[in-house]
């Protein structure tokens, strides 16, 4: 049984095409800007077999076109890994294109995790993965989590010739400093498996969970970025590089 936070039938913005999107219950990342912390401890989420997903995702794929498929995201759904693992190995068996959105901040190349982790490359088309924060000490003060590991990720998914998806939250005084911008594009460029990246403006709208939750807000009346600054971080991350790839 797998935890579901829960699905969506029309993703357009999480993978190529129209996506059937299963959000994970469960995450190790408490990120200041979340705008899903209901979506963080695993317990609250609802069960779900694989079967029962792929037969629901099924009842949709006349609208997912040639592009169109399976995005898990979360949460975060390499928590839970086994059943993602099972999850994909039956879509493959259906044709379905997989895509997982994540954060990397399981990842390790160590151990039993690691051997199931390859097999679930196998059968997987594309991840989606947000640098949180280029600068270590800036990331952990920004989820409460390494990020050494997830940069080790990303190299691992490069060695393997995997497609990723770079996809980087600006947030006022946070990531939009341009020596953390220039700091990211030199990372991505040591990668060679980047198909897309793209500049996610920070918004406060899931500000009302915290409330609801019981749970301090940080980023309280922090606005959006202007508009200005989402060009320049475009133009500094070569976002205009991946104009190119068509959706």
């Amino acid at each position: 049984m797998g935890k579901v936070f829960k699905l969506e039938s029309f993703g357009s913005v999480d993978g190529p095409g129209v996506r059937f999107i299963v959000f994970f219950a469960g995450c190790p990342l408490r990120c200041q800007y979340c705008h899903n912390p209901d979506s963080w401890n695993m317990a609250d989420g609802q069960d779900y077999t694989a079967d029962e997903l792929i037969r629901d995702a099924l009842k949709y794929r006349p609208y997912w076109g040639e592009k169109g498929g399976i995005t898990v995201s979360g949460g975060e759904p390499l928590f839970q890994l086994d059943f993602l693992l099972e999850l994909f190995t039956k879509a493959k068996e259906q044709g379905i294109n997989t895509c997982i959105d994540t954060s990397g901040a399981t990842f390790t190349k160590e151990g039993e995790w690691f051997e199931k982790f390859k097999k679930l490359m196998d059968v997987t088309d594309l991840l989606l993965m947000d640098i949180k924060h280029i600068d270590e000490e800036e990331h952990i003060k920004l989820t409460g989590h390494t990020g050494k590991n997830i940069r080790e990720m990303f190299a691992y998914l490069d060695e393997i010739g995997k497609p990723v998806w770079i996809r980087h939250v600006l947030v006022p005084g946070i990531t939009d400093k341009d020596e953390y911008l220039i700091q990211t594009r030199d990372f991505i460029r040591t990668l060679h498996n980047v198909q897309r990246v793209e500049i996610l403006p920070y918004h406060g709208l899931g500000a009302f969970k915290y409330k609801e939750l019981g749970i301090k807000y940080v980023l309280d009346d922090l606005p959006s970025p202007e508009n200005d600054r989402v060009a320049n971080a475009k133009e500094i991350l070569e976002c205009a590089k991946y104009d190119g790839w068509t959706k």
